[in-house]
């Protein structure tokens, strides 16, 4: 019996190659609607599935495929005598390979004025039904669904007249993680549409970016997968324009520097170190604010990560090339800077488009056995209800520090305090199992030039130690969520010692 294909595909990339070779090899090829068309005008001979099924093509083209004589032909086994006898009884020929892939669905949500109905519209049925029965009957029938393995499947073919069992299952569990990556996209849009924030499953589907070295540590395989559909404005989406492939720790600390550059609209320059910042600086222009941001910890960036919300010119080039860095992320780079910063062999250069306004709707962390969502922290001191709880009101320059404060205390890891004035990072303590662990860890940081500064804490003062401290240090504001119940006992510290302390009624927890 003649092996016959069915072709029907959106994507016509490589199929009128494939087409033509499985014709020479003697397959009869069924197809449909646009897929037809294309390959007959390229001289192909194809029979159409409305001449198999005998019956048209209707609603619009919403059924095409969806017949016994295309489905018994995919779904038959060729060596069970009962399938086989019901085929003949039928007038059912088997379908031995299957091309397929699917209506656009995901381009189509992509688009920013798409609306509903064209969305609707390209949800694919006949396609995916397809797909999920040739794969299902992968003992006999050839699935594809990427234009990436047609050679090997007709290198098979002209080989062994046959693909192997091997070939045809792993296509099929390929077939299967692209039919339930679609219908992912399909749910969750649909989802969106309906308000329902927490619904009773919930389907996530990323693409392979690249397989990394080891992960945290050299003994662990670690691999970095991208959400199709996600921020643009993302290290996923970056492009990189010089320098060895990003590690585990890479991606996760230039990460944690791209999220805390978000918050300024000023020229701004964040380093980062483990996840967590280790200098911040704003001024007039970009080359000034990364001076200062390396001023805050001149030992700590070495070997960090450096975000920029800047073009990188050829006066911050010259201060970033006298420095070990990991990476540096900016808008751009111009010629001159990249001349001088691509003689280091091994730094990363990306870009990001920082004028993205999309951002991903939750955040996502995995426990053992587990997911937990959350929405992205994007409270700013804006958002707050200022409340001023002291005595003594904070100046205007006092006002400006502790906006930069608060808008990177956020970003360190919880217990965290952060020490600076008005554009710059002074010190920073993170991560401690008591804040005022984290407050002397900042305070010794900044040293003298504590004096005169502002503080911020991401949570409430459990205690007046905090107080105490930054007292002794020389801090003259605080900011800090408030909502302790031994607050007074914070406030009339502060009195005691003339600090202007600001509650904001949001906490910045970062675990």
């Amino acid at each position: 019996m003649k092996k016959r294909a069915l072709l029907s595909v959106s994507d016509k990339s490589g199929i009128l190659d494939f087409a033509q070779e499985l014709e020479k090899m003697g397959y009869e090829l069924l197809s449909t609607g646009g897929t037809k068309k294309f390959l007959e005008e390229n001289g192909v001979a194809i029979t159409a599935v409305d001449e198999v099924t005998k019956f048209p093509e209707i609603l619009g083209g919403r059924v095409k495929t969806l017949h016994p004589l295309v489905h018994g032909g995919l779904l038959a086994k060729h060596d069970d005598a009962e399938h086989q006898s019901q085929m003949a009884e039928n007038g059912i020929s088997p379908i031995d390979i299957v091309c397929v892939n699917l209506y656009p669905f995901r381009e189509t949500i992509a688009k920013p004025d798409v609306t509903v109905e064209d969305a609707i519209e390209n949800i694919d049925i006949g396609g995916p039904t397809m797909l999920r029965s040739a794969a299902k009957n992968h003992a006999y029938v050839t699935v594809i669904v990427d234009a990436a393995d047609y050679a090997e499947v007709l290198t098979e073919l002209q080989n062994e007249q046959s693909t192997t069992p091997e070939t045809r299952r792993r296509l099929a569990a390929k077939v299967f993680r692209h039919t339930a990556a679609y219908d992912s996209y399909i749910s969750n849009y649909l989802t969106d549409l309906t308000g329902e924030e927490y619904p009773d499953q919930l389907t996530l589907t990323y693409e392979l970016s690249q397989t990394l070295r080891y992960g945290e540590n050299p003994h662990q395989k670690a691999a970095f997968y991208r959400s199709p559909l996600g921020s643009n404005f993302s290290i996923a989406n970056a492009n990189q324009v010089h320098g060895k492939e990003l590690s585990y720790n890479n991606i996760q600390d230039a990460n944690a520097a791209l999220q805390m550059i978000k918050e300024f609209k000023m020229p701004a320059a964040v380093a980062v170190k483990h996840m967590n910042p280790c200098g911040v600086g704003t001024g007039e222009t970009i080359a000034d604010a990364f001076g200062k941001a390396y001023e805050a910890d001149s030992t700590s960036i070495f070997g960090g990560i450096v975000a920029l919300n800047r073009e990188v010119d050829a006066d911050t080039a010259k201060q970033l090339a006298t420095i070990f860095l990991e990476i540096i992320i900016a808008p751009s780079f111009s010629d001159e800077a990249i001349e001088l910063l691509t003689q280091k062999k091994n730094i990363r250069l990306l870009t990001i488009p920082f004028d993205s306004k999309v951002r991903d709707k939750w955040n996502t962390v995995t426990v053992e056995g587990g997911l937990l969502i959350q929405q992205p922290d994007v409270f700013g001191y804006d958002d707050a209800d200022i409340q001023v709880a002291t005595e003594r009101q904070p100046t205007e320059a006092e006002i400006e520090a502790l906006k930069l404060g608060w808008n990177v205390v956020k970003h360190v890891k919880s217990n965290a305090i952060v020490v600076c004035n008005s554009e710059m990072t002074l010190g920073i303590g993170a991560g401690q199992m008591n804040r005022v662990g984290s407050a002397k860890i900042a305070l010794d940081q900044a040293g003298s030039a504590a004096e005169g500064a502002v503080m911020a804490s991401d949570a409430f003062f459990p205690m007046n130690d905090t107080v105490e401290a930054a007292a002794k240090a020389g801090i003259k504001a605080i900011i800090q969520p408030g909502g302790s119940k031994k607050d007074q006992d914070s406030i009339d510290k502060a009195n005691e010692y003339g600090i202007a302390m600001v509650f904001t009624g949001i906490r910045h927890f970062k675990h």
